[in-house]
């Protein structure tokens, strides 16, 4: 078994665990520290460094979540795959596995590349699983990666609780980076990727107001109850610029079947499956996109591409490009998404 020699500073402010792990890391990059060699069990380093089981447990947890040693039953703790130890090491944190939501992570890991390990999880806008994610991952990890939207017990949408507040204030704020949702009110000086989700729409539908203005209204369709709810600043943010250009408008829960198109409406379809029940009754109705009824569908994906339909987004894509670029950078900025306007002939 490998003596371990690790040099504690008292004075210092730096948690007693996380010298351990610094020490044992350092000395595995240095080569005092073989891959696959035992290493000291709790106890043994405890009493040879003086402290307490708690501290050093802590110490090994970390180590065994970046992966840097294992625990075998019955034999003890060996160190494993050097690789892991000189790079990065991401907690992503994603509230839906959405295409879109993925354009971000798939970006973001291709940007990072080889310069770093990116651990991805899925907390389905539930509270309580964001809040144990980020809990059991605290120490863990060089950067925390997160995109935080909730649902209450209403089922609407909520940017953060107090009690999501206090867990990533646990974050140092030179690892955190806030995805995709506006900046909230978070002590120190962090990093920030967001869209406005109010004047997004509302300008992007400025862009689109002279097409607007050949139907005879325009229809959101905005989900209220969701198992994934939406920001209630779209829905804002429409109503505001309908009434700013004096037009006639109506917000829909959903897409229903066997509807009558009686008038030459342009419908905004926010969830894909709205979108996609609107197309089968637009075949259905051998109606003519653009001319007898437009689409605007929110958030872009290749299918709605090729399917030629006008879409208002935000470029994920260039979301997860800046977020690599700052973590690898190592820069504290706060930036707002691009949004685009995306004009087809379903318009």
């Amino acid at each position: 078994m490998k003596e371990i020699e690790i040099k504690i500073n008292e004075d210092s402010r730096v948690p007693k665990y996380k010298q351990i792990v610094d020490s044992i890391i350092n000395d595995i990059i240095l080569g005092k520290i073989k891959v696959g060699e035992k290493i000291p069990s709790i106890n043994e380093l405890s009493e040879s460094c003086y402290l307490s089981r708690d501290t050093v447990e802590k110490a090994y947890k970390t180590l065994k979540d970046r992966k840097v040693i294992e625990s075998v039953h019955g034999k003890g703790y060996y160190t494993t795959k050097t690789d892991l130890i000189s790079k990065l090491n991401i907690f992503f944190l994603v509230n839906k596995p959405s295409t879109y939501k993925m354009e971000v992570y798939n970006s973001f890991v291709d940007t990072i590349g080889i310069n770093a390990h990116v651990n991805l999880y899925i907390y389905h806008c539930d509270q309580s699983l964001f809040i144990n994610a980020l809990e059991e991952s605290l120490g863990a990890y060089d950067y925390y990666v997160i995109m935080p939207h909730f649902r209450d017990k209403n089922s609407n949408h909520v940017s953060y609780t107090d009690e999501v507040l206090k867990v990533i204030e646990k974050i140092p704020k030179e690892k955190l980076l806030i995805l995709d949702n506006s900046k909230p009110i978070i002590k120190g000086k962090y990093s920030t990727i967001y869209q406005d989700f109010k004047d997004d729409i509302y300008n992007a539908l400025g862009e689109a107001l002279e097409k607007l203005k050949k139907y005879d209204k325009i229809i959101l369709v905005y989900p209220t109850k969701s198992v994934n709810p939406y920001p209630r600043r779209i829905l804002n943010g429409f109503l505001q610029f309908c009434h700013e250009h004096d037009l006639d408008f109506e917000v829909m829960e959903e897409i229903y079947e066997g509807m009558e198109f009686t008038g030459k409406d342009v419908y905004i379809a926010i969830q894909e499956r709205d979108l996609v029940k609107l197309l089968r009754q637009v075949r259905s109705n051998k109606l003519v996109l653009g001319k007898d009824l437009g689409i605007i569908s929110y958030n872009e994906t290749p299918l709605k591409e090729l399917l030629d339909i006008t879409v208002i987004s935000t470029d994920f894509v260039a979301m997860g490009v800046t977020a690599a670029n700052m973590v690898l950078g190592n820069k504290k900025e706060n930036i707002k998404n691009p949004f685009n306007y995306i004009e087809r002939n379903s318009l």
